[in-house]
């Protein structure tokens, strides 16, 4: 069984590995939203703040998460690769939909990301 999951600004599709006296033990198997870059507290800045760059969760990556955390998914699950790409696609589509300083800021941090998931996955965007 599939759920989704909302991590810091991403979204994904895990499955359930175990339960864990402290949460459940899952694993991400699909991107459905790639994490926000900047600074999330200060959304729209560029000046004065530390911009942050985000990577997705790694395919199979595991974490511990709070059951209340998880939402039932029962849509198709795309393979992790094709996520990947589709999400950072999407990302890119909606930051250059308006030229600001933050979407122009937000697209070079993504495409650094692009270069790294290109060597880690071996895909092209």
């Amino acid at each position: 069984m599939y759920f989704r999951l909302m991590h810091k600004s991403g979204i994904y599709v895990v499955e359930k590995i175990q339960d864990q006296p402290n949460g459940v033990l899952v694993q991400v198997v699909s991107v459905i939203t790639h994490p926000t870059q900047g600074d999330l507290h200060s959304r729209g800045e560029v000046e004065n703040v530390f911009f942050h760059e985000r990577k997705a969760l790694a395919h199979y990556e595991k974490r511990i998460v709070d059951q209340n955390l998880l939402k039932s998914y029962d849509q198709e699950v795309l393979p992790y690769k094709e996520s990947l790409i589709q999400s950072v696609n999407k990302m890119e589509q909606k930051l250059t939909s308006e030229d600001t300083p933050f979407n122009r800021k937000a697209l070079e941090t993504l495409n650094n990301l692009k270069k790294d998931y290109e060597r880690q996955y071996k895909i092209n965007f």
